[in-house]
């Protein structure tokens, strides 16, 4: 089986979240399943030339859209095992970022019918499939039944649409979608492109894949209601036969806390190793020095979706009451960075707020703090409490999407869970449990249990990359 994987970013190549980490490494876990699995993605102006080196251009055409007909290169790689091919435009691409453009749409109309119209300049024979993700690759499902429904290399081939976070669809008005997809007035109805009087890119990859994911079987649930499915439930519920949720995994190797080249103290079970990273991360933070005194980790992009209010209507009544420090990596709203700014001044031998990402800091956040808090208000998967739970570190998050489906409870009683949990997206509930995790971390025996609890689960793409496969064996054309 040959599948083609379109998406708009993936790890090592260029990367702004977790559908890069995603698009990285389960393509690279499906080739040890024997199913070859071909990237393909916008050849961006940011990616770096160490990564480029490994590319040589194999293809130069033109693709027509709307009025327009514009050059592409095609260039092809192997990285980390897995074969790259990049799309090349440098007036689409050539730019400081990935998004955010006021032409993202004309870009990415672009890039879908580039990832199509370079058919032959493959160099697999043919590809049984095309997995798409987000809303970046929406219209390529769409636009294999529709222009390219008769063409000799894809008349075969059947699609799969992830969906990785609903919120973000590529919302763009009917008469621009119009014309840049060159398509008349019927392609724009309820049973087409049209979304609410406009046209969504995603509404396309929903509407016309031939099957459907997300990123967790709760989420897949969730996006069924109103309440999580920014307008486009009904569509989904009425698609739920062809919808699958699959649990997203992490790079084992690349998380790995007896090989992280960023912790001072390599550790895999040793709660006593991993004390050390504690101590080492509040020397460096200019915390008090104690690894008695539990710390908690946050490390996200700081907007609303991740259950930051939750954290700032709680953080100062935590902090004046408990025996707890707590440290915060990230960016975003402006509410957000300056609330956490102004406590680590409040609060300066409790709290400490690191602006920005890196990665030398998440790692050592994940491998010095006893307990990551991640109270999402959504979360279609969620990797950071995968990655925290390698690191032997405790989950705090709300039972959401992929969060609930990877972090269970702990019942003082039977002894079960990994982490601590609550229901409601509500700032007593969140503050209670977190108070309760801090009480059960004074219990070195009860402590040890939860973690080891933890370590038993195989977070690795292993077990995710089989039910893919599955899948993709099972349609049928």
């Amino acid at each position: 089986m040959n599948v083609l994987f379109a998406t708009s970013e993936a790890v090592p190549v260029a990367k702004t979240g977790g559908l890069a980490d995603v698009a990285g490494a389960l393509p690279k876990a499906l080739e040890e399943l024997g199913v070859h699995t071909a990237v393909v993605m916008p050849k961006y102006g940011l990616i770096k030339e160490e990564v480029l080196q490994s590319f040589t251009e194999i293809a130069q055409f033109e693709v027509a859209f709307g009025w327009r007909s514009q050059y592409v290169g095609l260039w092809k790689g192997v990285v980390d095992g897995v074969t790259y091919y990049l799309i090349d435009n440098e007036y689409y691409f050539k730019r400081g970022g990935l998004y955010g453009y006021g032409d993202d749409a004309e870009r990415f109309v672009f890039f879908s019918v580039a990832v199509l119209a370079a058919a032959y300049f493959y160099e697999e024979e043919k590809f049984d499939l095309i997995h798409c993700n987000d809303w970046q690759t929406g219209l390529i499902p769409f636009l294999l039944k529709q222009r390219f429904a008769d063409h000799d290399y894809w008349r075969n081939t059947s699609s799969v649409y992830t969906i990785h976070n609903l919120m973000y669809q590529g919302i763009y008005g009917i008469e621009q979608m119009k014309e840049l997809l060159g398509a008349g007035d019927e392609c724009f109805t309820a049973e087409g492109l049209e979304f609410y009087g406009d046209a969504s890119c995603m509404k396309a990859g929903v509407q016309f894949a031939d099957k459907l994911t997300t990123v967790s079987p709760t989420y897949a649930q969730e996006i069924q209601t109103a309440y999580y499915g920014e307008r486009m439930d009904s569509l989904l519920s009425y698609r739920r036969e062809d919808l699958y949720g699959i649990i997203n995994g992490i790079d084992t190797e690349h998380y790995d806390p007896m090989k992280d080249a960023h912790l001072v103290s390599p550790y895999r079970h040793s709660l006593a190793r991993k004390r050390k990273n504690k101590t080492d991360l509040q020397a460096e933070m200019s915390l008090p020095v104690d690894e008695t005194i539990p710390l908690i980790g946050l490390v996200s992009r700081l907007v609303e979706q991740k259950g930051l209010d939750l954290v700032m209507e709680t953080l100062d009544e935590l902090l004046y009451e408990q025996p707890v420090q707590m440290i915060v990596l990230g960016s975003g709203d402006e509410k957000y960075e300056r609330f956490f700014y102004e406590a680590s001044l409040r609060h300066p031998d409790k709290f400490r707020f690191w602006l920005g990402y890196s990665d030398r800091m998440a790692s050592r956040i994940y491998g010095g703090a006893d307990l990551f808090s991640m109270p999402s208000r959504f979360e279609p998967c969620g990797l950071s409490q995968l990655i925290s739970l390698n690191y032997r570190t405790v989950p705090i998050v709300r039972e959401t999407g992929g969060l609930k489906d990877t972090v269970l409870p702990y019942n003082e009683f039977t002894y079960e869970g990994n982490g601590f949990t609550f229901t409601n997206y509500n700032a007593h509930e969140y503050l209670f449990t977190v108070k309760r995790a801090i009480e059960f971390y004074q219990n070195k025996e009860v402590w040890q249990r939860i973690v080891d609890n933890g370590s038993r689960v195989d977070y690795s793409w292993k077990n995710s990359a089989k039910q893919y496969k599955s899948l993709y064996q099972g349609i049928k054309k």
